[in-house]
């Protein structure tokens, strides 16, 4: 089948998409040339195990020409991370990166955490590897530098400081407690202190804290300790500092028994922003230098790379994604494997890191494949499942309702695949589980036949669990007989005898007697992990929806009113109430409220519309 593209196929660059019988896509490449590339699929020698298996399935193929190489590359990138096709390569979590903006548009600039384009002025710096990163290191920053980390609204609203500042941790400008020119000497120091130049700081604050001393203003020069030791406790965090690294990525790739680690380290200003360990999706018998190729252009796409990336093995075509990512950047992007000096270390180090995640992610693999072993055969299944939906719903007396869905499977809990669901059931009666559970079940499966009612994806779960005993587990069964999905195992996790953990029950659809496992069982403590995760997903799903409850106003409702307006009047009246209050000339006094907008919001608050 494939020999017969060749006639018909360009020596230009291009990509090209392998499809299968029911032209799901298996494949997706690039070529230098789309004819020589494709005659090497028509060759049925000399292929690996797996690109022999994905021939054989491939019933047809797609091609797009491009007008470079290059071009062929950053197509290839996007439509694996759109695709996700089964041979390919897949980073399976790309999500941007945090990082500290010191902001540009205000008089006493804040310093704060950011994620997401670079929409507002200011200065970032970054990336972090994790959120946690961040707020550890603005932590320490805000008792070295006193910057403020609350908003404009907040800054411009307050009179007097707050606990912050009492706590030695801002400045306190919004009070008056320093003047512009002082606070903008703290910014010169953070930034400073952000861009590397971190010895020249401390040194400065060291000769400060000497002068307060000697001139025996013992309270400031407390002060300046206290700003010394924060700055050592973020360097001490920060790990490795290389002296002879600026600006640098390190990524090193790790591959053993058909799985892969890559680590990546951020490097800015000579000081060591964090690392993070990825596990993309790659087959039995993919050479590293192929799983590094396809991890820099996905990981790249839409993130701004450093301007040196040292790697621990050669990735394929080396020069063209490094023009790739130069192009992307609109600067010069270096690639380079180096072979000694400081630089070798940080990639011997970066490779340990990938070696040694990869390793306790087997381990963790191995046992969580005996758990699922264990589950099925204690329920009766087939097969270990793949794939786990834990359901559950939290409220009070019916109010605030929300049902909740936890996914788990061979690699622990897929948090990207749990989700929330607001009960929308009008004709439910206030506190109605029954009801909720069915309504969550009724959505999620009408969604999954919809989106695959072939079942062929991995979304469809082999086994459903409810919080709950005999009246959910019937509940949940005549959801899913409702939508053709009974054949869909289904188990029921109660907490038995008094609600003690170890005495839980398990309810199956049908009236059939429940059953308990014995108590020291590693399958009980598995259940009793999913079901506390699913419970904990819930919990917080409602306290958030009655939080933003709480926070709710009649104005949020009133035709015309948007946060700006909502905000001016707030910050007028006071309160919602003394907004109802108003008369139609009060309201006019509101800047931005015209007489037919004041007479409007009269007329919605007071029921008159």
């Amino acid at each position: 089948m494939i020999r017969s593209y060749l006639s018909s196929l360009p020596a230009r660059p291009g990509v090209y998409r392998m499809l299968g019988a029911k032209g799901e896509v298996l494949y997706v490449g690039k070529a230098r040339s789309l004819r020589a590339r494709v005659s090497n699929y028509a060759r049925l020698q000399g292929n690996s195990p797996r690109i022999q298996r994905m021939i054989e399935a491939t019933a047809s193929m797609m091609f797009v020409t491009t007008p470079t190489e290059m071009e062929a590359l950053l197509l290839e990138a996007n439509l694996i991370k759109q695709l996700k096709p089964r041979y390919n390569v897949i980073l399976r979590d790309d999500k941007s990166f945090p990082h500290i903006l010191l902001t540009g548009d205000h008089a006493y600039p804040q310093i704060a955490k950011h994620r997401g384009a670079r929409a507002r002025k200011g200065r970032y710096f970054g990336p972090f590897a994790s959120a946690g990163a961040v707020n550890r290191t603005l932590n320490q920053l805000q008792k070295a530098f006193l910057l403020r980390t609350c908003s404009d609204s907040v800054f411009e609203s307050r009179t007097r400081p707050c606990l912050l500042h009492q706590i030695k941790r801002c400045a306190a400008p919004c009070a008056g407690l320093i003047d512009e020119a002082g606070y903008a000497a703290l910014v010169e120091d953070a930034e400073r202190f952000l861009e590397g130049r971190s010895t020249s700081v401390q040194e400065e604050l060291a000769d400060r804290m000497r002068a307060a001393s000697a001139a025996m203003e013992f309270e400031q020069a407390a002060i300046y300790r206290d700003r010394i030791a924060a700055l050592t406790r973020v360097q001490q965090a920060q790990g490795v500092n290389p002296e002879t690294v600026e600006e640098a990525d390190v990524v090193a790739v790790h591959a053993e028994g058909g799985q892969a680690c890559v680590q990546v380290f951020f490097f800015r200003s000579h000081q060591n922003w964090g690392n993070r360990a990825y596990f993309p999706r790659a087959g039995a018998h993919v050479p590293e230098e192929e799983i590094l190729a396809a991890f820099l252009a996905q990981f790249y796409g839409g993130k701004m790379p450093a301007r040196l990336i040292l790697t621990s093995h050669e990735p394929e075509d080396a020069d063209l994604v490094a023009a790739a990512l130069s192009a992307a950047a609109g600067r010069k992007v270096t690639l380079a494997r180096p072979a000694r000096g400081e630089k070798r270390l940080l990639v011997d180090h970066a490779l340990t890191n990938a070696r040694e995640a990869l390793a306790r992610r087997m381990a963790e693999g191995a046992a969580q494949g005996k758990l699922l072993a264990g589950l099925a055969e204690a329920l009766g299944l087939e097969a270990p499942p793949r794939r786990i939906e834990v359901y559950d719903n939290s409220h009070i007396q019916g109010a605030h309702a929300v049902g909740a869905l936890i996914v788990a499977g061979s690699e622990g809990f897929d948090r990207k695949s749990y989700r929330k669901f607001n009960i929308r059931g009008e004709e439910l009666t206030p506190g109605d589980d029954f009801g909720m559970m069915k309504e969550v079940l009724t959505r999620r499966f009408k969604r999954l036949l919809k989106e695959d009612a072939d079942r062929e994806g991995a979304d469809w779960p082999d086994l459903v669990l409810i919080d709950g005993g005999a009246g959910q587990v019937s509940a949940a069964a005549e959801a899913l007989a409702a939508l053709g999905a009974a054949d869909v195992p289904l188990v029921g996790v109660a907490k038995g005898l008094d609600r003690d953990a170890g005495k839980e029950e398990f309810h199956r659809p049908g009236g059939a007697r429940p059953f308990a496992l014995p108590h020291r069982d590693p399958v009980l403590y598995f259940v009793q992990r999913l079901r506390d995760e699913a419970h904990r997903f819930a919990i917080g799903a409602h306290r958030a929806k009655r939080a933003a409850a709480i926070g709710k106003t009649p104005l949020d409702e009133a035709p015309g009113i948007g946060p700006a307006r909502k905000r001016a009047l707030l910050a007028h009246f006071g309160s919602a109430k003394a907004v109802a209050r108003a008369g139609v000339s009060d309201l006019m006094a509101v800047e931005g409220i015209s007489r037919t907008m004041a007479e409007s919001l009269h007329a919605f608050l007071n029921g008159d519309a």
